[in-house]
């Protein structure tokens, strides 16, 4: 009988490291609510020009990075450095980027809302890790909020960026297009 027991406990035991190993891989995969697509342009250090949206290959689609407010690319140096760094990280034209959306889908002026993935890099957070924007909640798209507002507390930790104590962006991007309508 202590055979049987052992054999019983040993199945469970394993049955359960497989379950846990099943639930772990769930939480890390990507959900389905994405696209494939090629990047035309960078229009900004927040918003992208891409080819490939709702299967229209050769349509050109508007999408702004969701969860950050890059500066303006009046506001310099900070606006060029934000578009820059967005063009390095995706690397030129022509380079395929995976869009990943949240709850509402588009802005207000039509553009489609979406974290933009790179090699498995969030650019979004990484534009905000380097100080080269800033995280602002977008109700109701919450989904990377978190990892967002640490990028955040990194770079103003760091002086990265917009963050720099010896030159730092005196307008948040939001006040100075109100002030430069």
């Amino acid at each position: 009988m202590a055979v049987r027991i052992g054999d019983w406990v040993r199945k469970i035991a394993i049955l359960a490291c497989l379950l846990l190993l099943v639930s772990c891989q769930g939480k890390t995969q990507r959900p389905n609510n994405e696209a494939q697509v090629k990047v035309a342009r960078v229009v900004s250090g927040q918003s992208l020009e891409v080819l490939g949206m709702d299967e229209k290959p050769n349509l050109i689609s508007q999408v702004r990075l969701v969860g950050i407010d890059a500066p303006d690319l009046r506001q310099r140096p900070w606006g060029e450095g934000a578009k820059e760094q967005l063009e390095n990280l995706i690397g030129g034209a022509e380079q395929s980027v995976t869009l990943e959306f949240d709850l509402e889908a588009k802005d207000k002026i039509g553009r489609t809302l979406a974290y933009v993935w790179k090699n498995q890099l969030l650019l979004n957070e990484e534009l905000v890790k380097q100080g080269n924007a800033m995280f602002v909640e977008r109700s109701p798209n919450h989904k990377y909020d978190q990892r967002l507002e640490r990028a955040q507390q990194w770079a103003r930790l760091m002086g990265k960026g917009i963050w720099n104590p010896e030159k730092p962006m005196r307008l948040t991007p939001s006040e100075f297009r109100r002030q430069n309508l």
